[in-house]
């Protein structure tokens, strides 16, 4: 399936969080105003979402200021 422009964006802002082990609260509220931006969340976006968020919960990516 191919991925939506956003989609793309939004992976590869995850993918540079998960690399640095660092995201930013700016870069957390950006990958999430992305994912919202055209009113629907769809399944890779979700799927990216779910994994950033559990790498936080487990603190594999750690929020910084």
């Amino acid at each position: 399936m191919k991925l939506s422009k956003s989609s793309v964006k939004l992976k590869e802002l995850i993918e540079r969080a998960i690399e640095d082990h660092l995201i930013t609260h700016k870069e957390y509220e950006a990958i999430l105003s992305l994912a919202s931006a055209d009113g629907h969340v769809d399944k890779q976006e979700l799927a990216l979402l779910s994994q950033l968020q559990e790498m936080i919960e487990q603190k594999e990516v750690k929020i910084i200021p």
